[in-house]
């Protein structure tokens, strides 16, 4: 099983096959090659030494008992003389010879610490220490998280059974293999009868050429406690349901659905993943891959679904081989989870198509929604304080229902509103009844990083708004009064640790804050985001009558986070249209619909880019690599209700044709002064200055000073801890404490 900096070390051009020993059967891999590991390879033959490497994951990060490993051996010694040895114990007949390399899944390897080593005569030997974990994880997420609620039985498999009941605690079912087939008439029905074609299956020809019975392989199985799916052609008549290799119909690709949501999404293993029987993909040959705990409506902590996707891609490694690539794939929740697994654990995606994206959870949205809700209570509670269109302008939005509407979204900061009905009621928090109970926040349910504080038994809360003069732009273009200003900040109040509106202005935790920063929860864009392609497609819904969520400015907002991290976002092109497409199957909400021949193309793209990455040897920043190499008819661009493409840069606002038909507008925080790119958690404070506001009376400004006590935000300076990732691949030992495990170059 895998995590996956093996993957970047082996990227194409180039290629080797290798035979790999599963238990008695033989599995043939095209393993291609990239500069890297050429480098690595030659360095080695050139010393004559041996070079043990953990191609299914970091060494580090094991997990189910087993490791795809393979040892270069130098010219000078014979790779059937190689003498390998685990913790001391001969395993040397595992391994077998393919080019000059000795090959091997060595399984066996209990959680712990474990030394391999290999030795020849007239060369050097090499050791390698490996980390394994439970194939239940967890690995680097942390302690598991409880009650964890079990869903198998609500779970439905392709051919429409449930998994049933668990095997254990852990949520476990037993690894499973079905068939679906392409109906002539674009239906997935199982295949009944494996060794006969029926008569109404359709045929499909690959990315690579390669034409083939529509029939999909679709394996399903348990790891970390969540359900993963694993899709791809293959057509099983004449060989035993596990015989996949030679499989000439898997392009090499593979494609990671990332699900949306998020309310509710806390301890459970979830009834469904993000989709894996999608068209548009298999049919050109792409594997498909998912897991339910990569579906924020199930599991909303990006720590654990990079922990997920890690150990769901290793699964995929072991059972059909190394990918040329993995692509991240998702929506809303999806571009969470894409995000910040990119970021903050290089190496397990190659690129990624985002759609409704936000950068993060726990800031650019979080802090969207507690601002909305603080808005929300004061205009409810002060009927007559502001008319419709000055509510509006304090919000920012482009609709007034958006208010509400962003208010009821911020049930994920209150623990008790929203909870799946799979978690026990007797499990869940209550203030009187349970206050010792599993809290429905998205700052409790990824605990392990945030830290708790000892006071309450909670998460340590980054949220903060003083100093936050909310209206304040809106008061500078005439829109709201002084008097009207300075109501609405005298009143607005904060969020109590229970999400209940109180007189007093939140402060954010500092132990939280430092976490969120230097661990990558609040998106940092410059560590391995910086070095993959992105496409950011946006169907518009800023004008939505009844508001939403997915609004536009939160794209710039990540755009802008790149650029501060690493002076340009040239990796990243943003596409825009209008949303009316609806959904396709496993592809996520009609916001991003595989029907838009927009986002059809952006795979494509997508694709042509990763592997135009891969083919470059020279030896350029891999940063300035992806910028060179991004396909020539990958423009920005936006495309008018009747699909005439407009390219142009897209830009935040400005007079723009694209801008015309699809404005961004913006959030509370952003009208308060704050930065677009929403990476200020505690601003910095200062007096403020009479010359940034309307005339005052001299009572008006004696009350301003009352109101900010300690200041007004300083949004000129980074904010309160503001800093740059402090590394990537943190493995959490306790809530609040981590280790970064970085890459080996």
């Amino acid at each position: 099983m895998a995590a996956v900096t093996a993957f970047t070390a082996l990227a194409p051009p180039g290629c080797r096959r290798l035979i790999l020993s599963f238990a008695a059967a033989a599995l043939l891999l095209t393993v291609p090659a990239g500069p890297a590991a050429v480098a690595r390879e030659r360095a080695s033959l050139a010393v004559g030494a041996l070079d043990i490497e953990v191609l299914s994951s970091r060494p580090d990060a094991v997990t189910g008992g087993d490791a795809l490993v393979r040892i270069d051996v130098p010219e000078v010694a014979r790779p059937g003389r190689v003498a390998v040895r685990l913790d001391g114990r001969d395993v040397s007949s595992a391994f077998r010879v393919r080019r000059g390399d000795l090959v091997a899944v060595l399984d066996g390897l209990t959680p712990g610490r474990h030394t391999l080593r290999a030795t020849a005569r007239r060369a050097r030997s090499d050791s390698l220490a490996i980390t394994a974990y439970p194939g239940t994880g967890p690995v680097f997420s942390g302690p598991h998280q409880e009650p964890f609620s079990c869903e198998s039985a609500e779970f439905r498999t392709v051919t429409g059974e449930t998994l049933g009941e668990p095997l254990d605690e852990n949520c476990s079912v037993a690894t499973r293999i079905d068939y679906v087939y392409r109906t002539t008439d674009g239906q997935f029905r199982p295949l009944v009868d494996r060794r006969v074609l029926p008569a109404d299956v359709a045929y499909t020809s690959t990315l690579d050429g390669v034409r083939t019975p529509y029939i999909v392989r679709v394996q399903t199985g348990t790891v970390n406690r969540g359900i993963y799916e694993i899709a791809v052609l293959h057509d099983p008549r004449g060989r035993a349901p596990s015989a996949v290799r030679n499989n000439r119909a898997w392009n090499g690709r593979l494609i990671y659905t990332l699900g949306g949501g998020c309310r509710g999404g806390w301890y459970r293993q979830g009834p469904n993943t993000g989709g894996v029987l999608v068209d548009a993909m298999l049919s050109r040959g792409f594997a498909v891959a998912s897991n339910s705990l990569n579906v924020f409506a199930n599991n909303c902590s990006d720590l654990l679904t990079s922990e997920t996707l890690s150990m769901t891609r290793e699964e995929f490694i072991e059972s059909y081989g190394l990918p040329r690539y993995t692509m991240g794939w998702g929506c809303s929740g999806g571009s969470y989870q894409a995000h910040g697994a990119a970021d903050n654990y290089p190496g397990l995606l190659d690129g990624i198509v985002v759609g409704c994206s936000f950068p993060d959870v726990g800031f650019a949205t979080a802090q969207k929604l507690a601002d909305s809700r603080l808005l929300h209570h004061y205009f409810a509670a002060h009927p007559d304080a502001m008319t419709a269109a000055q509510e509006l302008a304090v919000s920012g939005f482009r609709v007034h229902a958006s208010i509400a509407s962003m208010n009821d979204q911020a049930k994920r900061l209150d623990p008790q509103a929203e909870f799946d009905a799979s978690v026990p009621t007797a499990a869940r928090y209550d203030r009187q009844s349970n206050p010792h109970g599993a809290r429905a926040t998205i700052w409790d349910h990824t605990r392990n990083a945030y830290g708790i504080d000892p006071a309450t038994g909670f998460a340590r809360r980054p949220l903060d708004n003083v100093g936050v003069q909310y209206g304040f732009k809106a008061l500078q273009d005439g829109v709201i009064t002084v008097e009207q200003f300075l109501d609405l900040n005298h009143g607005i109040g904060g969020l109590d640790i229970d999400g209940n509106v109180v007189a007093q202005r939140m402060r954010a935790d500092p132990l939280a804050r430092r976490a969120a920063y230097l661990t990558g929860r609040m998106l940092d864009g410059g560590a391995g985001l910086r070095d993959i392609p992105i496409i950011d497609y946006r169907a518009y819904t800023d004008d939505r009558p009844a508001g939403d969520i997915h609004q536009r400015y939160h794209s710039f907002s990540t755009r802008e986070r790149l650029i501060e991290a690493n002076g340009d976002a040239g990796n990243q092109v943003m596409l825009a249209e209008s949303a009316r497409y609806g959904s396709s199957a496993a592809a996520g909400p009609a916001l991003f619909s595989l029907t838009s021949p927009v986002v059809l193309e952006a795979m494509l793209q997508m694709d042509e880019w990763i592997l135009a990455v891969q083919a470059d040897r020279s030896s350029q920043d891999i940063h300035d690599v992806i910028v060179k190499t991004k396909p020539a008819s990958l423009v920005e661009a936006c495309y008018t209700p009747t699909g005439e493409k407009l390219v142009e840069q897209q830009i935040y606002q400005g007079d723009t044709r694209c801008n015309r038909l699809y404005p961004s507008f913006a959030a509370p925080r952003i009208v308060a002064g704050g930065p677009l790119a929403s990476d200020v958690i505690t601003c910095r404070l200062r007096a403020p200055d009479r010359s940034h506001y309307p005339q005052m009376t001299d009572a008006q400004w004696q009350f301003l000073h009352t109101v900010f006590a300690s200041g007004v935000c300083d949004y000129s300076r980074p904010g309160v801890d503001e800093t740059s990732v402090g590394g990537t691949w943190a493995f959490f030992s306790s809530p609040g404490s981590w280790t970064f495990h970085e890459p080996r170059k």
